[in-house]
């Protein structure tokens, strides 16, 4: 049987204590609520009313269970007001030593059974522990916040945490209807191991003018659907919180260089720009606090992207391939309002491509997205055809063929004998460099990346990726182009996996080394980046969707490019690929899906 916990001491009631507080006691525990002194202890008192007033006018709670959740909360100064709670545990600045001081106090104050708890997202609870003369009665229990909301809590526990404390916080995270993961004591624990050195890399990225920080939080954002930015993110946790977990996960973890932190967050860190705590970060915000974002001098021009200075005029496109890219990119074009040339290797592959076309727009049309006659205008804007040299009139070229650069440089050179002066050559490439497809032509300053994303029709990002040979006008002209077709340009530089791929695949090689280290499982793993971080997919689901095979020749990519140690594949990634495990496509990778 699980102990009962009856009283709960929170010692730091700052925004996480506070709201560590609420969940307790909106679940009939009563809370002993501590603080250094008087005037943190009503900050913390009138977060605690603030939060609690909100869930009322949202309707979330009824204004007689707010009265009863305060009644239960007693508010006090000093750790002696803790001496008889069954479970205390501690929210307090991440700093190891001001950690140490308090544990050993409680030691002393609290009475001998009491479990005490450090809620820290990255120093080591056992470091943290041996501050006491119970260390078997020390634990991890990291909520995220906000707590109230979110539905996670990372138990954490030390070579020596006794069993029956385990059990006991694992059945108390159920009492709160909490989904617990639990885990041993290493840097970073899951969610912050993963989402961290994601993080950091987008730091670099913006550090190095690689792209904007609206572009960067954008592809985020559209191409993966994850809830922010992460350039947004840090800003709402804080630059300095930021700094110091990635500050002791590389001291703590090995020393992985992808969680040194960028020079950059120091610099931001010192010149007190914190991000929405201090109204500035890699975004201005309205004031200190406030989450509305504000123009800055960095904010681009409004007009820019929409119409593309010196962006020619596109009329007539072509597009070369026969795969769903292909497919989907004829249909978006052709949906705009442009005529559009396929081009396939046959009459064959065209009457192929001709029909899934037509069933796309009829799905539009029976889900009452597409009128009957917009169907009909946009098939009538396609040509068929299994010759390049229909494409001699076109404005600009779409190639969406197979990823092999030999075979897409073949084209590209065909491409440019047959098109005329000034036509835009547009590769869809999502690993290959851009410049050796650009150089196969003698109009280099001609051709851009345009990484759309599956489907096509339905996802509203394309990475527009030019060159070092890349023209400005080039570059305008892609860009009034995805503005035409309704969707977000994010402009990069020619880097192995651009923007998006270049942040997600690392993030989901990490996933596969923690699991290969046997830290956590699968589904605890994919649980905490779900529940503590809001992505819409578990990186092992994710990875299973993508295809082993496609994740592991990406990474290899961006290992060959970087030369970043972490970037290395797992080991266990390319055991897998190797065995035919490869996602759902063979109904087993990470997970069987013979039986889904």
């Amino acid at each position: 049987m699980a102990r009962e916990f009856s009283t709960v001491g929170v010692v730091g009631l700052g925004t996480m204590g506070a709201g560590i507080v609420e969940v307790f006691a909106r679940n009939g525990i009563d809370v002993v609520a501590v603080e250094i002194a008087e005037p943190a202890l009503e900050r913390g008192r009138a977060t605690l009313t603030a939060s609690t007033d909100r869930a009322v006018a949202k309707g979330k709670l009824a204004a007689a269970d707010r009265d009863a959740l305060h009644e239960r909360v007693h508010f006090a100064v000093g750790l002696d007001a803790l001496h008889s709670v069954d479970l205390v545990i501690e929210a307090v600045p991440e700093h190891l030593d001001l950690k140490q001081r308090i544990f050993a106090e409680l030691d002393r104050v609290c009475r001998p059974e009491t479990i005490l708890a450090t809620n820290t997202s990255s120093l080591s609870v056992t470091e943290i522990s041996v501050a006491t003369t119970r260390p078997n009665q020390v634990i991890g229990i990291h909520f995220f916040n906000p707590a109230p909301v979110m539905k996670l809590v990372e138990v954490i526990r030390t070579v020596v945490t006794a069993p029956e404390v385990v059990a006991d916080v694992e059945a108390l995270c159920a009492r709160l209807g909490k989904v617990d993961v639990t885990i041993n004591d290493r840097a970073g624990f899951i969610a912050n191991a993963l989402l961290f050195g994601y993080l950091n890399h987008a730091v670099g990225m913006f550090e190095s003018h690689y792209a904007t920080r609206e572009d960067i939080d954008a592809a985020m954002k559209l191409g993966c659907g994850l809830p922010m930015g992460p350039l947004a993110l840090m800003d709402l946790i804080g630059l300095d919180t930021a700094y110091e977990i990635l500050d002791t996960m590389y001291r703590r973890g090995g020393r992985d260089r992808r969680h040194a932190p960028v020079p950059l967050l120091k610099q931001m860190v010192t010149a007190g720009l914190l991000g929405r705590k201090s109204g500035r970060g890699f975004y201005t915000y309205e004031r200190p606090g406030s989450p509305v974002v504000v123009p800055d001098g960095a904010t681009p021009p409004a007009t820019e992207a929409a119409l593309g200075d010196g962006a020619r005029a596109i009329a007539k496109v072509g597009v070369v391939g026969s795969g769903t890219m292909a497919t989907g990119i004829i249909e978006v074009f052709a949906k705009a309002g442009y005529e559009v040339v396929s081009v396939t290797r046959g009459a064959e592959k065209s009457a192929t491509v001709c029909e899934a076309v037509k069933t796309s727009l009829n799905k539009g049309v029976v889900r009452g997205k597409l009128a009957e006659a917009d169907r009909d205008a946009a098939l009538g804007r396609i040509s068929w055809s299994a010759t390049l040299d229909h494409l001699a009139d076109v404005d600009l070229v779409v190639e969406a063929v197979v990823e092999e650069l030999s075979v897409k440089k073949a084209l590209f050179a065909s491409l440019d004998e047959i098109c005329k002066p000034g036509v835009v050559l547009a590769t869809t490439t999502s690993s290959l460099p851009v410049i050796d497809v650009a150089m196969a032509t003698h109009r280099p300053a001609d051709v851009v990346g345009l990484h759309f994303f599956n489907p096509a029709p339905v996802m509203p990002l394309v990475e527009l990726v030019r060159t070092i040979r890349t023209s400005p006008e080039t570059t305008a002209t892609a860009r009034a182009v995805c503005a035409a077709l309704g969707k977000i340009g994010v402009v990069c530089a020619d880097r192995s996996g651009f923007i998006v791929n270049a942040l997600l695949f690392p993030y989901l090689n990490d996933a596969v080394k923690m699991l290969e280290a046997s830290y956590s499982t699968a589904d605890d793993i994919d649980h905490a980046m779900k529940l503590g971080c809001g992505y819409p997919m578990g990186p092992f689901e994710l990875l299973d969707v993508v295809g082993l095979d496609v994740a592991l020749a990406i990474q290899r990519e961006l290992y060959l490019e970087l030369r970043e140690p972490g970037f290395a594949p797992a080991p266990l990634l390319e055991h897998l690929v190797t065995a035919g495990y490869l996602g759902r496509k063979t109904r087993r990778g990470f997970r069987d899906h013979s039986h889904r």
